[in-house]
């Protein structure tokens, strides 16, 4: 039996990592935040070449909320340029989520759809999506449509290729029971095929979103007067260097919130296989 002189360094050990475990996630980026903030301080480099966080920090709080009129004509208009870019990754995300799941789904589960379609898709997909912004815009023009075709581009292969791994890597164990109880072959797709290659086709989905911003980004440089990648670029070209900042913090944060979205729904649409590792893990 411990004395109370023995669980005193215990209950000291166990409150310190309750609170490491709170704080790790952030040790990282303080450190970063508070080496770049000093660095910036030194006089190494101009601060209008590389600005301290604290002045992307007010720039941003500006840009959003409108404080005191320091970013000039986007003072209090970021809402206005986050909707814009969401608005064309979404649309651009989901035709490509929707159509690369189709398309995947065929050429892994038909011999005939991948004798057809593959070989052509394999011979776009190397195809830089921003080598396509010349032809968008002279298809589409300066509008929304460029950005979110090229969001579509971006996104699309991703969800194909993870798509097409999960169909053709699933149990054949699976098909084969299915099979034997009398199930057809859409029977086969839509209740086994589909739902094992779900974890996959998830995977791709993330690494697509994470390609629909790049992209939006890019086409909103060319395409559009509007989103979070016009005023990264406008502001470029007046060497406001803490708004080029500001506008990357805003991609990154609104690409992780887009993440975080399919995190949530993935974990929703696979409950099941969470409750399956841990009756494995349990027995």
């Amino acid at each position: 039996m411990q004395t109370a002189s023995e669980r005193l360094p215990a209950a000291r050990y166990a409150a310190a990592w309750r609170l490491w475990s709170k704080l790790e996630r952030v040790v990282v980026p303080a450190l970063i935040l508070a080496g770049w903030e000093a660095f910036s301080r030194s006089g190494a480099l101009p601060q209008s070449l590389l600005p301290p966080p604290s002045a992307v920090l007010h720039a941003l709080g500006d840009w959003v909320l409108g404080l005191d009129g320091s970013t000039q004509d986007y003072s209090g208009t970021w809402l206005r340029h986050a909707l814009s870019s969401s608005w064309r990754v979404f649309a651009g995300f989901v035709i490509a989520g929707l159509s690369g799941i189709l398309i995947g789904t065929a050429i892994g589960w038909s011999r005939s759809a991948e004798k057809t379609l593959e070989p052509t898709l394999q011979m776009l997909r190397p195809v830089p999506p921003v080598s396509w912004i010349p032809l968008a815009i002279i298809w589409f023009g300066i509008a929304d449509k460029p950005a979110i075709f090229l969001v579509f581009l971006g996104a699309f292969f991703p969800t194909l290729m993870n798509t097409i791994h999960g169909v053709k890597t699933i149990d054949r164990n699976l098909i084969r029971a299915g099979a034997m109880m009398g199930a057809s072959g859409r029977q086969l797709l839509v209740h086994i095929v589909v739902p094992a290659a779900l974890p996959s086709i998830f995977a791709g989905l993330r690494i697509a979103i994470g390609s629909a911003w790049m992209l939006t980004v890019t086409a909103e440089m060319v395409a559009v007067k509007s989103g979070v990648g016009y005023v990264l670029w406008d502001s470029y070209y007046f060497l406001r260097y803490d708004m080029v900042i500001a506008a990357m913090v805003s991609i990154g944060l609104l690409g992780y919130l887009s993440d975080l979205a399919i995190k949530r729904l993935m974990g929703v649409v696979l409950r099941w296989q969470r409750t399956t590792t841990v009756q494995g893990r349990e027995g």
